[in-house]
């Protein structure tokens, strides 16, 4: 059961992350949560790191597609700016937002890797679909209020989790 909130990676932040290190892994596509992974929760306008990263997956030609369990006009306002499609009402942490973008691209469960900063919805929804993961640490220390529910149980899980499997480490990047 525990392995279900196992992700393959962890990594501080996703824009340390290179285009190519995701192609020397066969990833083809990123699927990415929205709040407190690509942007603060309450800061739809993302980084200049965020900016760059984003620019260097797509001259790389590796979409970057948002995965949230939002309501539809909650992530269009919130990725207006970014202009990047979004999967909405996902119903993470079931799979259907994952597998409903990974179809619509065609790619295989080994081409995608889907990156969030939750246990219990992004890493649980990578593994029940079936592909990679990569666990970034929240952009900010501040949840809204019913994330703050999944996090108490997050820590609950977290710890098991490390003594089951001591060699999660956070890393700086994919290579590290």
């Amino acid at each position: 059961m525990l392995d279900k909130f196992k992700p393959t990676w962890m990594v501080k932040t996703i824009y340390a992350v290179s285009p190519d290190q995701l192609k020397a892994r066969g990833i083809r596509a990123v699927f990415s949560d929205l709040d407190n992974t690509l942007i603060a929760w309450n800061n739809p306008d993302g980084t200049p790191e965020l900016r760059e990263w984003m620019t260097s997956l797509k001259k790389a030609g590796i979409p970057l597609i948002v995965i949230s369990n939002n309501s539809k006009n909650r992530v269009a306002k919130a990725t207006k700016n970014l202009e990047l499609p979004f999967v909405s009402r996902s119903l993470k942490p079931l799979s259907f937002g994952i597998n409903r973008a990974r179809t619509k691209l065609g790619l295989k469960k080994s081409e995608v890797v889907m990156v969030g900063d939750q246990l219990m919805t992004d890493m649980l929804a990578a593994n029940e679909a079936g592909v990679r993961s990569i666990l970034v640490r929240p952009l900010l220390n501040t949840d809204k209020w019913d994330t703050r529910i999944n996090r108490f149980f997050e820590r609950i899980v977290w710890q098991k989790l490390m003594k089951k499997y001591p060699e999660l480490k956070w890393q700086e990047d994919l290579n590290d």
